[in-house]
């Protein structure tokens, strides 16, 4: 089913009429249909409200949106989950009360009336997003294009989660958004205040094997919009030297790779064995915080959510002149004002992780950076979501 309708203008046109014809039919109250990245993942703000509610009022009726290729990982999990675009799909998205999604959704799957849908979406944005991209460099659409369509599921929102009032400003403007904001600060982020964390960091040490005598370095980076293998399915050019950083650093770190969930590779890191480990397909990133010292980026968001943490953040930008001219652009001057040092080639990174160990300056996240995007952060984002989306109506 899954196949045909992706692929036919037919079947994606009879699946509609099939779908507004049981939207008809009355809605049940207390279900809810979550959904992360695609139905890629178990994860991000859907997946702490989800567990929120699973904890508090767990009379609610759960089911996962989940794309068929990786129903494995709910299924180990016990998660309850319907099939992308199965027969029972469209009978539990026709017929729920909320949506509850990360990400956006087919244009041709219309959004009932008397459902709810609540966009979590996924970041604290550095790069330019939707309306405020002058120029879009994803395959198979044009600018204009993608800005419709954007603009048409962006009408589909019913709530709109904020981080903070930086993100509030942008997403109202990128995405057209006019309906209601919650600036409520990231229910994701909320298992970074919770007195267990540690306890957390140890037992995923301990269940994936990871020495537990060496400080661990997590490397996040985002994707590139300009290189991409396919429609959906894009390229990355690791660029950091392995062995290098072996040798230099091998005897106090490990080095985590966390690729951006649209990159396709899959790294061979055989020859790196017990010190370089690739947990790309690890769907939820916020264990893999808890468990590392230190954080390699780039130009992904992950760092706002990292400041949390207030761990040492470095920056690899080697690309830097070309994301910020002809890619994407950035919403601050994130030179100056990147809460680490921006660096350019493996030498640099680790030259940076050396001064970061004489000058003792882990905890020096600027005051400035954390009061202006983690200030609603503490613990409470997913309940603050649920008193107002879910209890509420």
């Amino acid at each position: 089913m899954l196949f045909s309708v992706k692929k036919w203008p037919i079947a994606q046109w009879a699946y509609k009429c099939l779908f507004q014809i049981v939207s008809l039919l009355p809605k049940k109250k207390n279900l809810i249909i979550f959904e992360s990245f695609l139905g890629k993942q178990y994860s991000c703000n859907p997946r702490a409200i989800y567990e929120y509610l699973l904890e508090k009022y767990p009379e609610y009726e759960m089911v996962w949106s989940v794309d068929s290729r990786f129903e494995k990982s709910f299924l180990e999990k016990g998660v309850p989950f319907a099939k992308r675009f199965s027969v029972k799909w469209l009978y539990l998205m026709a017929r729920a009360r909320f949506w509850v999604m990360n990400s956006r959704m087919p244009l041709w799957i219309p959004k009932p009336k008397g459902t709810i849908y609540l966009q979590t979406w996924h970041g604290t944005p550095l790069k330019k997003l939707a309306f405020d991209m002058k120029e879009v460099h994803m395959p198979g659409v044009s600018t204009e294009q993608y800005k419709k369509e954007f603009y048409q599921e962006s009408r589909y929102w019913d709530y709109l989660i904020s981080p903070n009032r930086y993100s509030t400003e942008i997403f109202k403007r990128a995405f057209r958004f006019e309906k209601k904001m919650i600036e409520s600060g990231y229910p994701r982020n909320d298992i970074f205040y919770q007195p267990n964390r540690d306890e957390v960091a140890n037992a995923f040490k301990k269940e994936h094997q990871l020495p537990e005598d060496k400080k661990v370095i997590l490397y996040a980076p985002t994707w590139r919009d300009h290189q991409y293998l396919a429609s959906g399915k894009y390229k990355h050019d690791l660029h950091l030297d392995l062995n290098m950083l072996k040798m230099k650093l091998g005897n106090e770190y490990i080095i985590i790779l966390r690729m951006h969930y649209l990159v396709a590779e899959n790294f061979k890191l055989d020859a790196f064995k017990g010190f370089a480990y690739d947990f790309s397909k690890h769907e939820d990133i916020r264990e893999l915080y808890l468990i590392s010292d230190l954080l390699i980026t780039d130009y992904s968001s992950v760092f706002f959510d990292y400041a949390n943490l207030k761990r040492p953040m470095i920056f690899f930008t080697y690309d830097l002149e070309e994301y910020k001219g002809e890619i994407r652009g950035f919403y601050f001057d994130f030179e100056k004002e990147a809460p680490g040092p921006l660096v350019s080639t493996t030498e640099e990174v680790i030259a940076a992780i050396k001064d970061l160990e004489t000058t003792k300056n882990d905890q020096q996240l600027p005051k400035e950076f954390y009061q202006r995007f983690c200030y609603l952060e503490d613990g409470h984002s997913a309940e603050r979501v649920v008193n107002e989306v879910i209890l509420n109506n």
